[in-house]
């Protein structure tokens, strides 16, 4: 996530130990003693051992007293979801309507500056954050039952403030959960003691450029591999994620950078490939080997290119960004054992765009908030024409996240106003809408498992219940 703001006598010696207490204490949230370890010994046979850091790593685990979460079974496990399309796989059945003042809040957190979301696994809800006094990334596993902070793995990184500092969502499965820092630190740890398992940076092995306003691409894990685009001397490269070994990686002749988007994987005709916007065009990518199927340059957003690809099926693939970009739909075909591509709509961005969140393809439809012109709800039809838009009345801001579950579709607009409607092509029909945040910045893409909503702005993490009971 990205965008724009920027925010704004004892003795020494007491004085320094007062403010030393009075950090711990805050960023330890409500949990009392910490156990600091310092891991290095659990590392498997066979794992990268450096990662290109130096060998005296400095990472360390912080364990908290919090009793792991029990009776919790969903999960959103990853950016936009265990099935990257944004649409929940919840079971327990949601509220159609409201109280008054809103669903209830269950807990929130202080974090620090920035638009990083969180995933969730039965019960843990994992976050990339940073601790501006010690200067480390944070990634950091809390209980959905009541916020508390179970475990904490930090490495020393200097990050200055600038329009925040975390963007990203990790990606976790039963054993592992893998970040990606803001300065392109992607580390594994095992997902229920937080304990290294394997780290990366890919400035230092790929040559990779920190984009601006800081890293804001996602893990994905496909199949026990960890897809990353680090640009530079690879343009993607599969991970193990077992062991941190380099399985593959693509050539990128064109010199294509890293961009905020994350990678998307694609069926088309039998095959798996992984679709990314570079800065310079979107490209498909064998996930076999890596090798680059085909390269469409005619799509670039010329200053930051965040949606993610959406396939819309039949080799369709949807596009969209803001800044002027506006969204096309581009058409794979197969000719002579090759893979080619052809535009076959472009839309003005007064029509539909998307600066920073990526539309959902819901029963046939695209639906999204049109960030580059009237910040309006809107269902588009696979047409490229628009099917309805959510009137003046309801706007969303320049960057709000939105989800949709059983039928609905939660909006979330900058000040925090969450909004709830029908996910419908037969129009936007608003069902309840609260303010459930009261900061501004509500960038963070949200989550949702358990019947518990996740959301955040630019320093609050709040976790709402939005069950049915």
């Amino acid at each position: 996530m990205k965008q724009s703001v920027l925010l704004k006598v004892l003795p020494l010696g007491f004085a320094v130990l007062g403010a030393a207490v009075f950090s711990l204490w805050r960023w330890s949230g409500t949990n009392p003693a910490l156990a600091e370890r310092i891991p290095g010994l659990d590392r498997p046979a066979g794992t990268n051992a450096t990662g290109g850091f130096s060998t005296k790593w400095e990472g360390r685990l912080l364990k908290a007293s919090a009793a792991a979460p029990t009776g919790f079974n969903g999960t959103w496990p990853c950016f936009r979801g265990a099935n990257l399309d944004s649409i929940s796989t919840e079971t327990v059945p949601l509220a159609r309507t409201w109280p008054a003042g809103g669903p209830p809040r269950l807990w929130q957190i202080d974090v620090d500056e920035g638009y990083a979301a969180p995933a969730v696994w039965k019960g843990r809800v994992y976050l990339i954050d940073y601790d501006p006094t010690n200067r480390v990334d944070a990634l950091r596993c809390l209980s959905l039952a009541d916020g508390q902070e179970l475990w904490r793995y930090t490495y020393p990184v200097k990050i200055k403030r600038y329009h925040g500092r975390t963007r990203t969502v990790p990606a976790v499965t039963e054993q592992h959960v893998v970040s990606f820092g803001p300065k392109c630190d992607v580390i594994c740890c095992y997902a229920l003691t937080g304990e290294l398992r394997w780290r990366m940076n890919l400035v230092q092995e790929f040559n990779s450029t920190v984009p601006e306003w800081y890293a804001g691409q996602c893990p994905i894990i496909d199949r026990g591999r960890v897809i990353l685009a680090p640009g530079a001397d690879a343009l993607l490269i599969a991970v193990d994620l077992a062991t941190g070994q380099v399985v593959w990686k693509s050539p990128n002749p064109r010199q294509a950078l890293m961009t905020h988007g994350s990678i998307t994987p694609v069926e088309f005709q039998g095959r798996r490939l992984f679709v990314y916007g570079a800065h310079n065009g979107v490209v498909g990518v064998a996930a076999d080997d890596g090798r680059i199927l085909w390269d469409f340059p005619d799509w670039k957003i010329t200053m930051a290119n965040v949606p993610a690809p959406v396939p819309v099926g039949d080799g369709r693939i949807f596009l969209s960004g803001g800044y002027g970009a506006g969204s096309m739909m581009i058409q794979l075909k197969e000719e002579a054992g090759k893979l080619t591509v052809q535009p076959l709509f472009r839309l003005k961005p007064n029509v539909f765009g998307s600066t920073q969140q990526t539309p959902i393809l819901y029963q046939n439809h695209l639906f999204g908030v049109r960030q580059d012109a009237d910040q309006q709800l809107a269902c588009l039809g696979l047409d490229g024409k628009v099917v309805w838009s959510s009137g003046s009345a309801n706007k969303f801001g320049k960057g709000g996240p939105y989800l949709i579950a059983q039928g609905l579709i939660y909006v979330l607009d900058d000040e925090g106003k969450l909004t709830l409607a029908e996910a419908t092509a037969t129009g936007f029909k608003k069902l309840a809408e609260a303010q459930v945040l009261h900061g501004h910045e509500s960038w963070g893409p949200m989550a949702l498992a358990d019947g518990r909503l996740l959301v955040r702005d630019l320093t609050k993490l709040a976790c709402l219940d939005v069950s049915a009971k």
